[in-house]
């Protein structure tokens, strides 16, 4: 990622002229000739040299550190979105975002109830399934004969032989391939923590074909895919998924809608869907987070 020297200049002098010293815990001080902080005053609340500063709002400065900027985030008050531009235009990659883990924001659940025409999964970054609808459930099948901590979509795939089976022959190796691709990407962007090295290690020792697949070093991260897929019921289907960020840093929208012309499938899938509403372990509500 390269520094934006100018455009950094430009958005470090207007972010200081938006504060006043009240703002900052300052005292106004003397007759101020012009509005917002002095660079003195920027460069004392983020610990750093005022020369340095000057030359930062001059596009004089070479790169600054990571620290730094979290440093000048603090010291401009900057809101999320704007410490992640401030990050992008020094040539950093911005911080990961608050992470929601098993929680479910009340929000989140509302749009997955209205959601009730077509299929939607809620998943995390590494792929445990947080909550679906009738309709996914008639998709892909129930999980209530699961434990919580074995519903993940990329070791489910790699060591329960029936969830393959769900899916048309000819996508199995490709879907194992992007499976594998998701995660490392998403292994990377947490920065190996203690959740993604314990799933890592636990599929390298329950699947060799997993472990191949993790040593090609393959990173993709899914986003729009189709899905082909052989229904106990409805026989060969066809859907389209998209996946939607969400507000956590760690949580994705999986939505199921039909290609042009396949609409058969989803009004059977509508008819079926309440008949596979089995599972009675419902996501953690706001009342029951830790």
């Amino acid at each position: 990622m390269g520094m934006h020297r100018d455009d950094l200049a430009d958005f470090l002098r207007r972010s200081r002229a938006r504060l006043t010293p009240r703002d900052v815990g300052l005292t106004e001080g003397p007759r101020r000739r012009t509005p917002g902080l002095r660079r003195e005053e920027v460069a004392v609340l983020a610990g750093m040299s005022a020369d340095y500063y000057m030359r930062l709002e001059q596009a004089r400065s070479p790169q600054p550190s990571v620290q730094m900027l979290a440093a000048l985030t603090r010291a401009l008050r900057l809101t999320v979105d704007e410490r992640d531009h401030l990050y992008l235009l020094a040539g950093h990659r911005p911080p990961e975002g608050a992470r929601a883990g098993e929680y479910l924001r009340p929000s989140l659940l509302y749009v997955l109830d209205r959601l009730d025409g077509v299929p939607v999964q809620v998943l995390s970054d590494l792929g445990d399934l947080l909550a679906q609808n009738d309709m996914a459930q008639a998709l892909f099948g129930c999980v209530c004969t699961v434990a919580r901590e074995d519903r993940n979509i990329v070791l489910r795939w790699f060591t329960e032989p029936d969830v393959r089976s769900r899916f048309a022959a000819e996508e199995h190796d490709d879907q194992a391939r992007q499976l594998v691709a998701d995660l490392r990407a998403a292994v990377g962007h947490r920065g190996d923590d203690e959740a993604s090295l314990a799933l890592v290690t636990r599929l390298r020792a329950a699947s060799a074909e997993f472990t191949a697949l993790w040593d090609r070093h393959e990173v993709a991260v899914r986003r729009s895919h189709p899905y082909r897929l052989l229904h106990p019921e409805l026989g060969r289907i066809e859907f389209d998924c998209e996946v939607l960020a969400t507000p956590a840093a760690d949580q994705r929208l999986r939505v199921f809608t039909p290609p042009p012309g396949g609409t058969e499938a989803l009004e059977m899938l509508r008819v079926l869907g309440p008949r596979h509403r089995h599972d009675t372990t419902a996501p953690r509500t706001s009342a029951e987070r830790p």
